[in-house]
């Protein structure tokens, strides 16, 4: 099983951090490298097994089923359903932890997956690098004071 882990601190309050990141439709307002997203059967974007299709910039599509969702823990998990990358059994979760000392923000995020062990540095860095710390880069960069 691969596993990818990169965290980061962000200098904005915790709470408006998670309003930024809770909404698991909302990937096109924060993310860079993400173009669009909907989600199918116009089910809440907060409920519990619903899932996201969306599309990369460079038109890649993938689906997302949400798995779970705390507003008091500030965290999402979620899996991959369709994607082009070559793996399986993708869950990740996002969490942000408030840091009081400043009124900042520590987030990070996870995942484990199945690949070929050939493709696994490769998807390692891919998504730790332009998925996790892309998005917590554009989270930093919208959230400046």
């Amino acid at each position: 099983m691969a596993r990818v882990y990169t965290s980061s601190v962000i200098d904005a309050p915790a709470a408006q951090v998670w309003e930024r990141v809770r909404d698991f439709n909302g990937l096109p307002r924060w993310h860079p490298a993400i173009r669009d997203s909907r989600i199918e059967n116009a089910e809440p974007a907060d409920k519990i097994g619903c899932v996201r299709d969306f599309h990369l910039q460079n038109g890649d599509r993938l689906r997302e089923q949400l798995l779970g969702l705390s507003d008091y823990d500030m965290f999402c998990t979620y899996s991959i359903l369709e994607s082009p990358m070559p793996l399986t059994d993708y869950i990740a979760t996002l969490r942000l932890t408030p840091i009081t000392d400043g009124d900042r923000c520590f987030i990070e995020w996870s995942a484990e997956f199945e690949c070929a062990e050939e493709d696994a540095a490769g998807l390692i860095d891919n998504i730790g690098t332009n998925v996790f710390q892309g998005g917590f880069s554009a989270l930093k960069r919208q959230l400046a004071v």
